[in-house]
């Protein structure tokens, strides 16, 4: 049997949201919960997408707040699949902020989690296709993945890296 391999635009998504008043704290700003709701969604969906098969979040190593996000704002979530390993995938997921007033963009927010493909009957872990990088900036994220990939098993067996 051939292993399949799949592009990085292949699981490439964009999310779009208003921020409303629901979404907001006293201060007028989106809460972070919301946001890592809409995040951890973008990513099950990209992660979906490499794998063809239910994906679940199995941990968020970083998650970066940039900027706030005010009422009024459209946010956009733009998630892929940096690099998958055996039966997980690091997926990186960066947040715009677009000003509905003068259609300007700005990065409020990045961040990077581990998704686990699993088989729906089973309930067990299963193999994803291998993902192919093609431009610099997928390759760089494509080998950055590796680096944080190290750093969480070190940190998961208590290995302290220098």
């Amino acid at each position: 049997m051939t292993e399949i391999k799949k592009t990085v635009k292949h699981s490439q998504i964009e999310m779009v949201e208003l921020v409303l008043p629901n979404d907001t704290n006293i201060l007028g700003n989106l809460l972070g919960g919301r946001l890592m709701h809409w995040i951890d969604i973008a990513a099950a969906l990209a992660a979906s997408r490499h794998s063809n098969t239910v994906a679940v979040t199995a941990a968020v190593d970083n998650l970066v707040f940039h900027k706030p996000i005010h009422l009024g704002n459209i946010v956009r979530l733009k998630a892929s699949v940096n690099r998958a390993f055996n039966t997980s995938m690091e997926v990186g997921v960066r947040v715009e902020i677009e000003d509905i007033y003068s259609d300007n963009r700005t990065h409020s927010n990045s961040a990077y989690l581990t998704f686990v493909s699993v088989d729906a009957a089973s309930k067990k872990t299963i193999k994803v296709p291998e993902i192919i990088p093609e431009s610099p900036e997928e390759i760089r994220r494509f080998n950055q993945a590796l680096k944080r990939r190290e750093q969480r098993l070190s940190a998961k067996h208590g290995i302290i890296q220098e």
